[in-house]
């Protein structure tokens, strides 16, 4: 089996932010991410990118948020993405008058 890309879209929130989402079926898993999935989920304000989760091969399921990286639990797709989704709109809260 080839990996299967399951989604691949760019989002829009507003003229200067938006979401871009990555996300394959892999035939067997990454080192550190036993799920196998292969993901990247970014957004993006004015530029900047404020908000990513990834598995990027050696160092597992992880996302970046304020500057810190710290260790994601994946789950399932659906999680990933309501969970990227709650820090999008965190971030918009934290941030609306930045």
């Amino acid at each position: 089996m080839k990996a299967v890309e399951l989604i691949h879209a760019r989002i829009a929130y507003s003229e200067s932010a938006f979401a871009e989402l990555v996300l394959w079926r892999l035939p067997k898993p990454l080192e550190r991410s036993p799920h196998g999935y292969k993901y990247r989920l970014a957004y993006v304000v004015r530029g900047e990118c404020v908000l990513r989760y990834d598995n990027e091969v050696g160092k597992g399921d992880h996302r970046h948020f304020d500057g810190k990286e710290s260790t994601y639990v994946f789950t399932t797709p659906d999680q990933l993405i309501a969970d990227f989704q709650r820090d999008i709109a965190r971030w918009n809260h934290e941030n609306r008058n930045s």
